[in-house]
């Protein structure tokens, strides 16, 4: 086991997802000591308050155990109609009612991939006012926005871009040390 653990999540689902291929390559790219395991978020049912009064469902739970126990979440997504997209917005939703509420002092950074050329600044935006609510502690930079993120993937999903790579890299160490600092 590393001695730095960060839980990558994914806003989306897609099985070619983009997004899905830059946290493999963060996971690739950690440096000695950190390792990221990445979480499934596809199990979360919709948000029911009704549900929730019955009991959360196993799936939230499980992943509200897995950010507790992980030093740091790091999150990619994508952007849908200039916002976060829901099955991401629906699992915070889910995990913002446990207790305790799992991001509290959680060290969090945010990148994501987009065809687009501001790649996913308007979601990551969104994300971080969320994160503010939840009393999560988000990592302000290296922001990672992915744009025209198409060129920049191999066919097998491949993180190609040089710059890219190391833009990542950065922020995981970023991340890390931000986190280091965060403990009490």
């Amino acid at each position: 086991m590393a001695a730095f653990n960060i839980l990558g999540l994914c806003g989306s689902l897609r099985q070619g997802s983009l997004n899905m291929a830059a946290l493999r390559a963060a996971a690739d790219l950690v440096p000695e000591g950190v390792a990221i395991e990445i979480a499934a978020i596809g199990d979360i049912p919709l948000y029911n308050d009704d549900i929730r009064a019955i009991g959360t469902p196993a799936p939230v739970l499980t992943l509200a155990g897995q950010i507790a126990a992980a030093d740091a979440v790091l999150i990619a997504t994508p952007e849908y109609n200039y916002s976060i997209p829901g099955v991401l917005k629906n699992t915070i939703d889910w995990l913002s009612r446990c207790d305790p509420q799992p991001f509290r002092g959680k060290p969090v950074a945010i990148m994501g991939a987009s065809p687009g050329m501001i790649g996913t600044a308007r979601a990551q935006y969104d994300l971080r006012k969320v994160f503010v609510f939840l009393d999560a502690h988000v990592l302000n930079k290296p922001e990672i926005m992915i744009g025209g993120a198409g060129q920049k993937f191999d066919g097998t999903g491949v993180l190609t871009d040089a710059t890219t790579r190391q833009f990542i890299a950065q922020q995981i160490i970023a991340l890390r040390d931000w986190a280091l600092r965060l403990r009490p």
